[in-house]
């Protein structure tokens, strides 16, 4: 006990106090970084079984005011029905799949029994006037049959994207069913329809790519990082007690033998 008496000096009782608080601290941040894998294998596992599942017809899974649940997030989904090109708009700072930033098209749909459908039909350049509406190919006119992912509505508080007032006409921040609706003047179904198919002619509007699905991030070795350093702080903190008590029993020799050396 003697031996270690140094411990309780106001310097090593502050390095204890802090070493302590640092070990739970650290599990604790491993924790978070376990869970935050364990969502993201979820997040994928979802993604892959809604993606390549049959799809429906989306007026099974949605409504006008529907707010589209995350268990519904990215299902595949059918509709039929005819564009409603005079009530399309375009979505502002939007990058395509190499990150150009331009507008994503949205078109209404209407169904044959009245309502309508917002199809997210890809990706535009803008124009020399950012201000301008863009040039966006023409939907294809008469009835058609469209596929796609199903997604909920685009809102600030989810997106982080701020909902500007005073655009350009026809020009708006985020896919919002309810936003569009008096737009529109139709029932509009809750969500929107990102287009998988068909593949507009030309390539343009590009479609959206599908949502990552096989990368799990560095959640996992983030995770065990933080707890090896937890273990790895103890260690240290004995590390440094040993190497204090080699120092003063170095002292102390020294100390004793000087006066011995001085009596010879």
């Amino acid at each position: 006990m003697g031996v270690y008496r140094f411990v309780l000096t106001r310097q090593w009782v502050c390095l204890t106090l802090i070493t302590l608080a640092l070990i739970p601290a650290m599990i604790k941040l491993g924790f978070w970084q376990y869970h935050r894998h364990e969502h993201r294998v979820a997040q994928n596992e979802l993604i892959a079984r809604n993606l390549y599942g049959k799809p429906v017809p989306v007026g099974e899974l949605t409504s006008p005011g529907h707010i589209v649940p995350r268990n519904d997030y990215w299902r595949a989904v059918s509709a039929t029905g005819t564009y409603d090109s005079a009530h399309e708009v375009v979505v502002r700072m939007r990058t395509s799949n190499d990150d150009k930033v331009g507008f994503q098209v949205v078109t209404p749909l209407v169904l044959d029994d009245g309502r309508a459908v917002l199809v997210n039909r890809g990706w535009v350049a803008g124009g020399e006037d950012s201000r301008a509406y863009p040039p966006v190919p023409a939907a294809p006119a008469g009835e058609v049959t469209v596929t796609g992912r199903l997604k909920a509505d685009e809102t600030s508080g989810d997106s982080g994207i701020k909902d500007r007032k005073g655009l350009p006409e026809r020009q708006v921040m985020l896919i919002n069913s309810a936003q569009q609706t008096a737009y529109v003047g139709k029932p509009v179904l809750g969500g929107y329809l990102e287009l998988t198919a068909p593949v507009p002619a030309g390539g343009s509007p590009e479609p959206v790519a599908e949502p990552d699905h096989d990368s799990i991030g560095p959640h996992m070795a983030y995770a065990v990082q933080w707890w090896l350093f937890a273990a790895a702080v103890p260690v240290g903190w004995l590390i440094l007690v040993r190497r204090e008590k080699r120092d003063r029993d170095e002292e102390s020799a020294k100390a004793a033998s000087e006066p011995a050396t001085a009596a010879a």
